[in-house]
């Protein structure tokens, strides 16, 4: 295996969850070809492997082809299969030390272990999920000259399809209260710049969703489709973007439909988020766009109920490995 770019740094992600297997299984596929990644976690996680513990992150190539590196930390309350507050702060720690090595240049990217958000908000964590803490945590950091924006959107992005949701983790209703035209041409913009920076579309072209039934009808389905959707579009027309819609979320997602498109911006969470995991639910990786890091995770949860019984599939956690290497090698080369 040849390493020459910094190794990704891997999340610890719920270590009472699925995460501690699928890492081991995740680089029992890749140790010989690679990206290398090493794992910011309790050693004592990782029984099934062998492991070698790491004091940096420069340390993790040479050893990957023998042995997962653990940069170690220590973490109480870990019980399979029952997530715990006591965990929250190594859980966070891992975080915030992973995104740490990543603004240094010490990580290529970061790659989050799922977490299991009702054991962290027990323990007094403030953020709805890794996208918003991701945000604040690189908030002082530079982005990309190129850049036109920048701030936490979230993309599902699989082998047929990528989507963003416009509003992420809120009720339907306060989303409904949230959703504005700048919102709508904010994402759409931080979306554009991703699809041609990171994953090398000269041209991006995006398919904009509306929100009710039939986007509206022309208002006799509602008329949030013509009153705030429809205006975000014209302005990012006028801002260059190749931008459609809005289109009936019901007829945006068959095969000859996707071919229209790069990405397609949804107006809510589960607008998004089901059309991406019935397509790919295996292989969808989550991405972070909007920051000055690269960031991915599989597009799953903690799987609580199949932790500790050896059947949990790894392979969105593998594909989140190899995209954000891909993502993390276009950067460099920008």
């Amino acid at each position: 295996m040849m390493q020459s770019a910094p190794p990704l740094a891997l999340t610890m992600g719920e270590p009472s969850g699925i995460a501690p297997e699928i890492t081991e299984k995740a680089w029992l596929a890749v140790r010989n070809s690679g990206p290398a990644f090493f794992i910011i976690a309790d050693p004592a996680l990782f029984a099934g492997v062998e492991t070698r513990i790491i004091e940096s992150p420069d340390q993790a190539p040479a050893v990957f082809p023998n042995a997962l590196p653990v940069l170690a930390l220590s973490c109480d309350g870990a019980q399979t299969g029952r997530a715990s507050p006591e965990s929250a702060s190594s859980v966070i720690a891992s975080i915030e030390r992973a995104v740490g090595f990543t603004l240094s240049g010490a990580a290529g990217a970061v790659v989050t272990n799922p977490i299991q958000k009702s054991a962290l908000l027990a323990s007094g964590f403030s953020f709805p999920g890794h996208t918003e803490f991701l945000d604040a945590l690189t908030a002082d950091a530079p982005m990309p000259g190129d850049a036109q924006t920048r701030g936490a959107v979230m993309m599902l992005a699989g082998p047929q399809l990528r989507t963003v949701p416009v509003t992420v983790h809120q009720s339907v209703a306060n989303a409904l209260k949230s959703l504005r035209p700048d919102l709508i041409v904010r994402t759409a913009l931080i979306t554009a710049d991703a699809l041609r920076r990171d994953f090398g579309i000269a041209a991006p072209r995006l398919a904009i969703s509306g929100l009710n039934p039939h986007a509206g009808e022309d208002g006799a389905m509602g008329a949030e489709d013509t009153l705030i959707i429809a205006p975000a579009i014209s302005e990012l027309q006028e801002l260059g973007i190749d931008a459609a819609g809005p289109l009936p979320a019901d007829t945006m997602f068959h095969e000859e439909a996707r071919a229209e498109y790069d990405a397609a911006l949804c107006m809510l969470h589960d607008q998004a988020l089901i059309p991406a995991k019935t397509l790919a639910f295996h292989d969808a990786v989550n991405v972070t766009l909007g920051l000055p890091i690269i960031r991915t995770s599989p597009d799953h949860g903690t799987a609580l109920n199949i932790a500790g019984k050896g059947v949990a599939r790894a392979d969105s956690l593998i594909a989140a490995i190899r995209l954000a290497d891909m993502l993390a090698t276009r950067r460099r080369a920008s």
